[in-house]
């Protein structure tokens, strides 16, 4: 008996009833007892009454960012397992189980089917696994320059290539990269014409910083030279890429920083992107010096690797809001400069989605929100470094969780019809007062003017760039709440 109650306990568990007594299932008299009495069951109790009306949703992830926007809109929430959701806030694992071959039931259509909403693509790997992205942006940037399109221009052949790797014009937007072991020997070829140089190894399906590290000799890179000659992509599962490090990242205080930002895809045929105003920059938490490539702490900003440190700041949490990273840059490089930076990655943003866009799945019961990581270089360029699928929703401090509460607001108004259930026939176009804080990413023109261009339309020039534009190595770092003040009182006084 002891083992029948046990297992009773674990599969209420699983459909999300309680697990602490066995007290609250109601009592069933079974008269003539057969194995599918079980299943239709533990179906009634997934299926809610039909007296309550309104959106059932479902979540794998209980952040506050997320449940607290469901419900202050009246949603119901039911069991992932079999629940008859109407909008569900999954991991990835479970929408490629939900989108496989093998699932128990595939979302339909039809009229007589529950009008479903989930929050992943089926073949999403295709943008964030860091080998695929590396080849759709290079078959993007091949495609263009067959065509003959204005996009793939290129430098002279005597320029010299920088940490992209390539001549294009307005397709440098990731450092030059290869995929290990299967790249090797072309990466040696490169590696021996610099070989004082920096690159930055990352593992292809892993996340937050695990397997990263730095080498700056081919004898560091032993295991891929023999599984170079012992290949077989069928069976090896073990690859990484390995990126050119972009050692002359813009500092502030003298720690190196990314951004993180936050994009909405709704369909990707037609592509339908936005890209969400608010962000964060993350901070290292001890100053930089390229010198020192085996300490993590000054090269990977990932806040799961920073927090392991002593020096961590709980308070601020090594963030600062996007917007005092434009007041900064304005204040210290000039008014303007902070548009012609955005202007920049609103470009390198659209150019990644337009290079996956031909090989996604375009289900149309889906949307998906994306994290794109962004790297800074000290001539204000922006480098593509990585784009996760599942970008975290847990709040590290209180402005984090209400800059990503007001996201996950922002995102179901844009991807919920107003006033009616999630609808996979919507043509997904919402009215320009539900878009907020998103702003749409229109297609790159083909004569687009360079970004100082835009500058100088609206009657400003940059200032002259100061011999020592950044802080002294020996200053404190402005880091996140701290410093907001005294930038926004310098920003003052640029103005009068």
């Amino acid at each position: 008996m002891k083992g029948q109650t046990s297992a009773l306990r674990n599969l209420r568990q699983k459909c999300g009833g309680s697990c602490t007594s066995d007290d609250d299932l109601p009592e069933v008299k079974i008269t003539n007892p057969s194995p599918l009495m079980g299943v239709q069951f533990i179906r009634s109790r997934l299926r809610p009454t039909k007296s309550q009306k309104g959106i059932y949703y479902s979540t794998d992830w209980e952040k506050s960012a997320l449940v607290s926007n469901f419900q202050k809109r009246g949603w119901l929430q039911v069991p992932s397992f079999n629940g008859e959701w109407n909008f569900y806030w999954a991991c990835t694992q479970n929408c490629r189980y939900i989108f496989g071959i093998d699932h128990p039931y595939r979302m339909r259509s039809d009229q007589s089917s529950i009008p479903r909403v989930i929050n992943h693509f089926p073949n999403s790997v295709e943008l964030s696994r860091k080998d695929l992205l590396i080849k759709n942006i290079k078959r993007y940037r091949k495609d263009l320059e067959r065509r003959g399109d204005p996009l793939a221009q290129s430098h002279p052949p005597d320029t010299k290539l920088g940490v992209g790797g390539t001549r294009y014009k307005h397709l440098d937007i990731i450092p030059m990269t290869f995929v290990l072991p299967s790249d090797y020997q072309m990466f040696v070829e490169v590696f021996h014409r610099n070989p004082a140089s920096t690159w930055i190894v990352k593992p292809c399906s892993k996340s937050q910083g695990v397997g990263i590290y730095l080498v700056n000799k081919l004898s560091k890179l032993k295991k891929y030279a023999y599984d170079a000659r012992t290949f077989y992509p069928q069976i090896n599962r073990d690859t990484c890429v390995i990126s050119k490090y972009i050692d002359n990242p813009l500092l502030i205080g003298g720690k190196k920083f990314d951004l993180r930002l936050f994009v909405l895809v709704t369909t990707f045929n037609p592509l339908k992107a936005y890209l969400y105003k608010e962000g964060f920059c993350r901070f290292c938490t001890e100053k930089y010096d390229h010198t020192e490539i085996d300490n993590v702490f000054m090269h990977l900003t990932n806040v799961s690797i920073q927090k392991t440190n002593q020096e961590y700041n709980s308070i601020h949490g090594g963030k600062w809001p996007l917007q005092n990273l434009w007041l900064y840059l304005d204040s210290l490089r000039g008014e303007g400069i902070s548009e012609m930076l955005w202007s920049r990655i609103t470009d390198t943003i659209r150019h990644s989605l337009d290079a996956v866009a031909p090989v996604m799945a375009n289900d149309r019961h889906c949307f998906e929100v994306y994290g794109y990581d962004i790297i800074i270089d000290n001539n204000l360029k922006p480098w593509l470094i990585e784009i996760n699928t599942s970008p975290s929703m847990h709040s590290t401090t209180t402005n984090d969780r209400m800059l990503k509460s007001r996201l996950i607001d922002n995102v179901l108004d844009v991807v919920v019809p107003p006033n009616s259930l999630p609808d996979e026939h919507w043509d997904k176009t919402p009215s320009p007062e539900l878009l907020k804080n998103f702003t749409v990413l229109q297609p790159i023109p083909a004569s687009k003017p360079p970004a100082e261009e835009l500058v100088r339309r609206k009657g400003r020039s940059p200032r002259k760039r100061k011999t020592k534009s950044l802080p002294a190595a020996g200053s404190s770092t402005p880091p996140p709440a701290e410093g907001e003040s005294k930038i926004r009182k310098s920003t003052k006084a640029v103005k009068r």
